[in-house]
């Protein structure tokens, strides 16, 4: 029994040893032969035999053979489930939870006694961005956390950020998103707005709007106030 027992911890050493090996095969040889490529956050395995995950920065993800020699991009389908084991990777790579959202960084537009909660992240060019707030007119009794991400060029930033200075931001950006009433000239600290950008880009905010629930469910792009509902009822 005690022979078994040390010829299975053997084993389990050489085989920690062989994934480490391969690990540091891949790193090695992807940073020598591709020296453009983003940095390497991280090297797994896969349920598919031989091939490895690559997590680069900003948690983009490329495949690998054991050595590196060989990689491609794409998704991973696992057709026995029928699961896209690569959506499945990048939704829990950029998940985030609602109570971990920098509040401090957005502003609130509150409707009715504002007991239900939701987090959008916008810029205030986006089209669809508008036609939400006219859902969002609908709806009652509703917090909107707003994070301003300006995606669409120097105008949105220079809109962005006359927003995020306004004394009343609330009633400024609810002219604008609802009325075209183009927000005044202003000044201050806007480093929040930068905080909201990277934050975006590390949990794969890609579009706007993108909303957040309490229940940490994301749903990217225009919804209807009947889905809004829908939503807020299910993340109670």
């Amino acid at each position: 029994m005690k022979l078994l027992k040390h010829l299975l911890i053997a084993a389990l050493a050489a085989l920690s040893l062989g994934v480490h090996a391969q690990e540091a095969a891949i790193r090695k040889n992807l940073a020598e032969r591709l020296p453009n490529l983003p940095a390497i956050e991280e090297v797994s395995k896969t349920p598919f035999p031989g091939v490895w995950e690559v997590r680069l920065a900003g948690n983009r993800l490329l495949y690998s053979d054991n050595s590196g020699n060989y990689i491609f991009q794409g998704a991973l389908i696992d057709t026995r489930n029928r699961v896209n084991l690569t959506e499945v990777r990048v939704e829990q790579l950029t998940a985030i939870d609602f109570k971990d959202l920098p509040l401090k960084d957005s502003f609130k537009l509150v409707k009715g006694k504002g007991t239900r909660q939701m987090a959008v992240f916008e810029d205030p060019n986006c089209s669809y961005c508008k036609r939400l707030h006219r859902e969002l007119a609908k709806v009652d009794d509703i917090t909107i956390h707003v994070f301003l991400i300006p995606v669409l060029g120097d105008d949105s930033v220079d809109k962005t950020e006359r927003i995020w200075c306004a004394k009343d931001r609330a009633r400024t950006y609810t002219g604008w998103m609802l009325n075209n009433q183009p927000p005044e000239a202003a000044s201050c600290d806007t480093a929040a707005i930068e905080r909201n950008s990277k934050l975006a880009s590390q949990h794969g905010i890609n579009g706007t709007p993108t909303m957040f629930f309490t229940n940490d469910k994301r749903v990217p792009g225009f919804i209807t106030a009947d889905r809004i509902e829908a939503m807020l009822k299910e993340a109670k």
